[in-house]
Parts: C-alpha cells; structure tokens; sequence
C-alpha cells in the first residue's frame, strides 16, 4: 500500500512481537473463534485457525486471504457490518485505524458514533475511530469473552477517551493497560499502549495500569502494576497519563494546587484562541505590500502570527519595530462591519487574491466576508505548544493574535507580571506538563480547558525539597513524551 494512502487509512502493520502477544491474551482455547475488527495485511488472524476479519481496503483484503487462508475476510466498512451481523466471537484482537477525526467523517463517522451511542458509549464528533472501533468490536463478545488491542497513547490523556473507559469498566470484569515508553512503530511519532479487557459481561472497578521502556513479547497480560481505581479516574477526568507518576507525587500535586495560596489560571483569567482569518496569507500584510497597496494605518493592526514570532517574557514596541524591519507579514487587515472602504482596500478586496480568499470556508460563511471576527487586545499570549513548557508572554505593546497563539485576558483585577512570576515556579511547570499532554515529536500541547486547569502557587517562601520533588515528576513526564529538555 503506498504511504499516503497508508497514512490515510491509519493503517500502519503492527510488529511480529505485539501481534504474537495479543493474540496470546485474547486466544485461551483452540477452538475460540478470533475477530479482527481491521484485519489489514491478516497478521493476527494468520496466528489462529478460527479467525475472522473485517477490511476495508480491497488490496489489503486480498493479502489477509493469502496470509491467512483458513480465515474468513469480510471485505467492507467494519461498523455496518457489526450493525447488522449475527455472529458473535469469543475474543477480538488487533490494531484499530488511528484515523483522526478530520479524516473519519461522513456517513461512516455517522454511522460510528451512532452504532456507539446505541451500545452506551458516547463520542463527540472530534473522537478518531480507533476508540469507536473498540465499542463495536466488544458489543460482538459473547458474555465472559476477552479482547486485545494496540491503542495509541492518546488513551491516557485524550477528552474522547473518557467515553471510552466508562465502557470498559461497565462491560469488562476485568481491564489492563499496559503504557510502553519507548516506540513500538518505529516509522510513527504517535506511541501506543496496549489494552487488555476479559470478562464481558461483567464490571470492573478500575484498571490495573502497568508501565514498561520497551515492549516486548509477553506470554500473558500484565498483573502487577498499579490499581486505578474508577474515583481515582474521575477525580483526573478520567486522563491516565497523570498515573505514570508515583502516587506520592500525585498526592503532593493534589496538595499543593488547593493550597490557599494556590489559584488555577481559569480563576484569574480567561485563556482562549485567537482570531480565525480562513485565508492567513490574503488578511496579513507585510509593511512593504501594504505601503505599496496605500492600506490606511488605521485599518491595519499588528498581529502575533504564531508562538515562534514571541519573546520570553513581553510583546513590547521594540518586538514590533523589529518584526516591521524584517518585513514579516504581520499586519493583519481590520475592517469592521459598516467601515467607510477608500478605494485601495476595495481593490485589494476585488483583487485576484481576494477573490481566492472569499471562497475559502470561513469567508463565506461571514456577512460581509472580509470581516474578521474575534480580533481581541489581550493581556497576554500564551505559546501553547512546546518542546519544554509553554511561555506566558506579556502583551505591552497591545497586538492582536491568531489561533495559532492562546490569547489570555485577566478577569480579576491585577497584573500580568505578577501571573508570569508564579508561572515561572517549579508547581506551574509541573502543572503545565500534567494537565497538557504530548502532541508527538516530543512536544506538549496545552489547550485552553487544560491551561485553565493550571496551578500557580503565590507564596512567597520556597520549598526546596517540594520543588525538587516536582522537578523529577516533571522529567518522568518529559522522558514518556521524549523530550529531554
């Protein structure tokens, strides 16, 4: 299979090693008939007589028939075949497509989430179909039956997870995760764990959640690791990855974030994204162009483009004297609704370019569609994705921003400088790594609902041997999204 088409598919071969193990946990008897909700290449359904698949691709269907000829090969989209087949298998194994949800849409997403829904677990329309795959392939266990699936790390922290997990506990008697740190597909940045559940039919009252480097071959699912309770789980939204700490580390962030005088960022400000233009290079000017467009000043604003344009600490005048000398397209074109347009504007607007620009999504659905909404002067800006921890930047010199930054506008009054002071402390660093979650390539993302999760601590005096507790979670965390920072 060609590798875009591949990637597309979210269908990347999972090695001999995992195969072989799943296959181990999920088999327990010769005559239990296997299912493979996405048998791709037949890999797992090659290591067991009784076996049947479901494929949707027609070459990968062809090479799972020749690899495992004794299986039957369902060739076809897997939730409509669940919907509507009778048969039901004693175990389930494999490796669900890691499509994400810009590419699993339509009627097949539909149909998903509504298949889903019906069985008890309920997605949002942002979930990718690896978690649904798992919903569906489990409602075609026979009571007391067992499965075993490679999952990407995104289990541990993911909001679409959550609906996940509460199905696994209310269906399984039994279910463990296994997190492996160092990468199992060595030609993906994502990293994946892998999931045991037994006892269909049954309800669990927690995971058992094992950690290992490297994965390799296991001839039975893990049993030592720690025991998750279900209110651990909900006390952490339902978010494992928080668990690869020690519990006397989690106790202590627990702790000190409802210290008196510990606030979470959501209490003290508002953290969002910035503007959407639909058609960045049309809105966004460089001072040269837009001298040469005779753009009047006041209908340009300058714009922080993305988190690599930001300073340390402040957006201060000097910043952007220096962006206008380089010539950055940074002047973002504001042009209220009802806005008197000089000649200029209007033929930059019926330009070849502005054509472009107004049949993109976004322009369209605005009245009128040069109107860019949501173009707010915040506070200050937060860099939301990062190799090491995200930067809260002060905003003295009054920019605007894209969504490509995190604006942050303070609720209560007080300065910004004072925020960025308790930023800086080992417990907001700690807090940023544990409430944000890793994006792949070693870099972590904090979106808004988790940067207002954030504690910051105002005490003056400082404890040592605290921050230095909080400093070796804070590595472990960084070592399992493999960044060395």
């Amino acid at each position: 299979m060609q590798a875009h088409r591949r990637k597309q598919l979210g269908a990347y071969y999972t090695p001999d090693a995992a195969v072989a193990a799943l296959v181990r946990w999920a088999v327990h008897h010769p005559r239990e008939r296997l299912l493979d909700p996405s048998a791709g290449d037949g890999r797992f359904l090659a290591l067991h007589k009784r076996s049947v698949g479901v494929e949707t691709e027609p070459n990968s269907a062809v090479i799972a028939r020749t690899n495992a000829p004794w299986a039957l090969v369902h060739e076809g989209d897997f939730f409509q075949w669940a919907e509507g087949t009778k048969e039901r298998f004693e175990c389930a194994a494999g490796n669900p497509p890691f499509i994400r949800y810009q590419r699993f849409a339509g009627k097949d997403r539909d149909r998903a989430l509504q298949l889903c829904a019906r069985l008890g677990a309920e997605f949002s329309s942002l979930t990718s179909s690896w978690a649904p795959f798992l919903v569906a392939a489990a409602s075609l266990l026979k009571p007391g039956g067992r499965m075993a699936f490679v999952v990407p790390a995104e289990i541990g922290h993911a909001p679409y997870a959550a609906p996940l997990i509460r199905f696994l506990l209310s269906r399984f008697g039994d279910v463990r995760l296994l997190a492996v740190r160092e990468k199992v597909f060595t030609e993906l940045s994502e990293d994946v764990w892998l999931l045991y559940a037994d006892g269909f039919g049954n309800c669990a009252q927690g995971i058992t959640f094992a950690t290992t480097d490297r994965f390799e071959y296991m001839e039975a699912p893990p049993t030592a690791g720690r025991f998750v309770t279900g209110d651990e789980l909900e006390r952490w939204n339902f978010r494992l990855r928080p668990f690869l700490l020690p519990g006397e580390t989690l106790a202590l962030y627990r702790e000190l974030s409802t210290h008196p005088t510990t606030v979470r960022l959501g209490e003290v400000a508002r953290v969002g994204i910035g503007y959407v233009t639909g058609a960045n290079d049309f809105f966004h000017l460089r001072p040269t162009l837009a001298k040469r467009l005779r753009i009047p000043e006041s209908m340009l604003h300058v714009s922080v483009r993305n988190g690599r344009m930001l300073p340390e600490t402040a957006v201060t005048r000097r910043t952007v004297e220096r962006w206008l000398a380089k010539d950055e397209s940074c002047l973002l074109l504001k042009l209220p609704a009802g806005t008197y347009l000089p000649e200029s504007v209007r033929r930059y607007l019926d330009s070849e370019d502005g054509l472009s620009a107004r049949s993109t999504y976004k322009c369209r659905m605005r009245d009128p569609w040069y109107c860019v909404p949501d173009v707010t002067v915040p506070h200050g800006f937060l860099a939301y994705m990062s190799g090491g921890s995200p930067s809260l930047v002060a905003n003295r010199a009054r920019c605007v921003g894209t969504n490509s930054v995190h604006t942050v506008q303070l609720t209560t009054p007080g300065d910004l400088r004072l925020l960025q002071v308790a930023w800086s402390k080992p417990l907001t660093t700690f807090s940023c790594e544990i409430e944000g979650h890793p994006l792949g390539g070693g870099m972590l993302k904090i979106e808004p609902r988790e940067a207002q999760r954030v504690a910051m601590s105002f005490a003056a005096r400082v404890d040592k041997r605290t921050d230095g507790r909080l400093l070796e979670g804070l590595h472990t965390l960084r070592v399992w999204r493999h960044c060395h920072a």
